[in-house]
């Protein structure tokens, strides 16, 4: 048996190696990105176009959808009713929650069923949308379903551009350029036509990270308050930017660290982290019941578990199990495994820490609190940002089969996640 000493000597040598590595991490991560250029003049004209032809693929699919729905009698939407028009078929499922809540604001009293669980409400939906969509129908006439649309447009084509600066900054022209082409023509790219909160928290979060790249920490807090009060998944952010924190202070040596920059990351880490955790406590406090938000999003849940209590970092393997038994449980854990795996890879690696650590941390986000169902493929798209992997543009070859398979998807999921079910 070794001594006391020795064990601490032990100790000693492995904390020194895991800060010798962890160091060695934050200055690969931290170090200068290889390939990338300035922004020409004119740089923002092409991205538009390339978005302009997203949205007419994606309009001209919805509206062959629509046609068929008709033509078939299909039922549209929770009510289960057939769309009365185009526009209705654009503003359907949660973009109609939306609508509700500009129109009437949120319940004061939960839904309850005979035995008193909460039933599906709008408390599940955030506010900043519903307030645009109310301020724009007031101020234009145009009905709340149009705004909803029309915000959701131009948000997207703002974060498309957003998008490319903040690619141009930590890799190439060429992996920037098709990185924007794939999420402006991927398959859940439909959402940027529909009254839904996507395209807006898109804009936001993508915008935070160009700032972060930047080191324009402290203008990053608004960004990450408004993004809070979009749609879930801010939390992630405030989380990357304390390991960007973490990562710039191993360097400060080499690349030093001012007090303002460290001021800025606190206190927008601090602030989005704040605004997170906030409406649920806006959504107990006004309907006076304890749990409020989480009951509702619970509400969701029943169909695919039957009910049961939240459970953090356990919601796939609980879903996973209650499905497929260990088989399940397997499959989340692997597609879980794959998802880390392929962050965690050198081209990925290459896009550098600002990037990695929001991946990181929204992938942990994703898990810890939502199920694998029909909307993962819409809540994934604030990792857009992953598709300049240059993996995926490296070649002629890559390029057409990457962006043959986004829009062969695409038709799928305008069917599957829209047409006939939600996404």
């Amino acid at each position: 048996m070794s001594s006391p000493a020795e064990q601490l000597r032990r100790g000693s040598d492995t904390a020194t190696r895991w800060r010798v590595r962890a160091r060695a991490v934050a200055g690969e991560l931290l170090g200068p990105r290889q390939g990338t250029t300035p922004l020409e003049p004119g740089w923002a004209a092409p991205v538009v176009l390339v978005w302009a032809l997203g949205r007419l693929v994606n309009l001209a699919l919805l509206l062959t959808a629509y046609a068929v729905s008709q033509i078939g009698h299909w039922p549209f939407g929770p009510d289960g009713e057939t769309a009365p028009s185009f526009l209705r078929f654009l503003s359907g499922w949660d973009a109609d929650r939306y609508g509700e809540i500009a129109s009437v604001g949120y319940p004061v009293m939960l839904p309850v069923d005979a035995a008193g669980a909460v039933q599906m409400n709008n408390w599940a939906f955030l506010p900043l949308l519903p307030i645009l969509e109310r301020v724009l129908a007031s101020a234009t006439g145009m009905p709340w379903q149009l705004a909803g649309v029309v915000i959701s447009l131009v948000a997207s084509g703002a974060a498309c551009v957003v998008l490319y600066a903040l690619l141009r900054h930590v890799t190439s022209a060429r992996a920037s350029w098709w990185a924007v082409v794939l999420f402006s023509l991927g398959p859940l790219s439909f959402v940027f036509v529909l009254g839904y909160a996507e395209s807006l928290f898109l804009l936001l979060i993508f915008s935070a990270l160009l700032l972060a790249v930047r080191r324009r920490y402290l203008l990053i807090a608004p960004l990450g308050v408004a993004a809070a009060f979009t749609r879930p998944g801010a939390l992630a952010l405030a989380l990357a930017l304390g390991i960007l924190l973490i990562g710039r202070w191993m360097l400060r040596t080499e690349d030093p660290l001012p007090r303002s920059e460290v001021v800025g990351l606190v206190v927008s880490g601090l602030a989005t982290a704040t605004a997170g955790l906030m409406w649920p406590v806006v959504a107990d406090l006004v309907t006076g019941e304890p749990g409020a938000y989480v009951q509702t999003e619970m509400a969701w849940w029943v169909p695919f578990l039957g009910g049961g209590e939240l459970v953090p970092l356990a919601p796939g393997l609980v879903m996973g199990w209650t499905w497929l038994g260990p088989l399940g449980v397997l499959i989340i854990l692997g597609a879980v495994a794959a998802a880390f795996r392929w962050i965690a890879s050198g081209p990925v690696r290459a896009l550098g820490l600002e990037v990695v650590g929001f991946a990181l941390s929204y992938t942990l986000y994703l898990f810890a609190v939502f199920l694998p169902t029909q909307s993962l493929p819409r809540l994934v798209l604030p990792l857009a940002p992953l598709l300049a992997d240059d993996r995926l543009s490296r070649t002629r070859r890559r390029r057409a089969w990457s962006l043959a398979i986004s829009i062969a998807l695409q038709v799928v999921a305008v069917f599957l996640l829209w047409t006939l079910a939600n996404p």
